[in-house]
């Protein structure tokens, strides 16, 4: 008699695998997975951020009769933690608001806490063992995982384009499309660095929790760190390790000011850190 085929992966044989890998694990398998698994998510996402762009429309008018006293009463080191400029314009309010709190602070959270799940779950669930049995590599791996990202970035972005350009046109309002538009391409270089920096925690721990709470924590700790930076000129350098330094929608918005530069270090970093997580899964012990 022929042995027992040997289960991986907590229990899954070979026709659980083929049901989580149809087709069998090919060159862009893991990618097609994960894309699949993050379309849900995205959309869902997509449209609590919309709710949340739309309430803010809804007060403008008001706070921008408001204004001037509303600027008066805002302590400094909230102006440097949202980048508040000109919130009496539809541009200096958007950039200060939906998108300092929308995509800087959430969005960029919601991409390091996804991300810092990519690895930790399958390895935690012991599918790691199973989908590393196929011919992939763990290079390969990573990078597929990451690359799934692709679905949330062109889902929120276009989605919220949308949505920001519509409501500004209701309420009597208008951005200019070209401006709004770097804004959103240049969103991406940032929320690539939030992404990285959850898979460099994802494939660190072993908890999926732990990872998944480090990784967000990490990125609003910066965040914040970098807006209360600004308010002490002596502790200005402090806040050149946060991503949120390198994009400041209000200066792209307002002041049509496209830093490609800081875009360019925000993508580097990136890269960087996807090599490091590269180099720590090859070498780990799962």
């Amino acid at each position: 008699m022929s042995p027992t085929p040997r289960r991986a992966g907590g229990g899954e044989d070979g026709v659980s695998a083929s049901r989580r890998w149809p087709g069998g694990v090919g060159s862009t398998a893991v990618l097609r997975v994960e894309s699949a698994k993050l379309v849900r998510s995205s959309l869902v996402l997509t449209g609590l951020f919309a709710l949340l762009a739309a309430f803010f429309f809804v007060v403008f008018p008001a706070f921008a009769e408001e204004a001037e006293l509303i600027e008066e009463a805002f302590p400094a080191f909230l102006v440097g933690l949202l980048g508040i400029e000109e919130i009496h314009t539809i541009e200096g309010f958007v950039g200060g608001y939906v998108f300092s709190v929308v995509w800087v602070l959430f969005a960029g959270i919601y991409f390091a806490y996804a991300a810092a799940g990519l690895i930790a779950e399958d390895v935690r669930a012991r599918r790691m063992d199973l989908l590393l049995s196929n011919p992939v590599s763990r290079e390969s791996v990573v990078l597929q995982k990451v690359a799934a990202l692709w679905v949330p970035l062109v889902a929120l972005n276009l989605g919220l384009l949308v949505v920001v350009y519509l409501g500004a046109a209701a309420i009597g309002e208008t951005l200019d499309p070209v401006s709004l538009g770097v804004a959103h391409l240049l969103t991406v270089p940032y929320l690539l660095v939030c992404a990285g920096i959850g898979i460099v925690f994802s494939v660190s721990l072993d908890r999926v929790e732990s990872a998944q709470a480090g990784a967000l924590g990490l990125v609003f700790v910066l965040w914040l760190i970098e807006g209360l930076s600004e308010t002490a000129p002596e502790y200005e350098w402090v806040g050149t390790a946060s991503p949120s330094r390198y994009y400041d929608p209000s200066a792209i918005l307002v002041r049509e000011e496209y830093a490609l530069g800081d875009a360019a270090i925000l993508l580097a970093a990136s890269v960087v850190l996807v090599g490091v997580a590269i180099a720590v899964f090859a070498r780990r012990d799962i």
